[in-house]
């Protein structure tokens, strides 16, 4: 996935999160604000809680969150070595029905590294 693919994620995203929050009750409201507040910086700083979110998702087998994360990882300077070593976790937990989405996860990452900035 190169930049315009990533640009084209994170269009749709925010369209579909306007279009959400076009119908949102008070419940969905509270639900993004305790998701927007658990990546703040506390114990663990931001790189890290991206890293966490993305192997909660990748072991759930979320397409859109691991894309969502990896995005994140790359904002938050994320290595490959760490992503590798967050996805090889993911791996043990989740066992080999998530052999796809690692290769989809490592395509996509491998995909922003043009994108970087820094």
């Amino acid at each position: 996935m190169g930049e315009s693919s990533i640009g084209k994620f994170r269009k749709d995203r925010e369209a579909q999160n306007a279009l959400v929050m076009k119908y949102a009750g008070k419940t969905v409201k509270k639900f993004y604000n305790v998701d927007m507040n658990a990546y703040q910086p506390g114990a663990l700083d931001r790189k890290t809680k991206e890293m966490l979110g993305l192997v909660a998702s990748f072991v759930l087998r979320c397409d859109d969150c691991v894309l969502y994360h990896l995005d994140r990882c790359r904002e938050e300077g994320v290595t490959d070595r760490e992503v590798e070593e967050a996805l090889a976790v993911g791996l043990v937990v989740g066992g080999s029905i998530t052999i796809p989405h690692l290769r989809r996860a490592l395509r996509a990452w491998d995909g922003m590294k043009g994108s970087r900035t820094g």
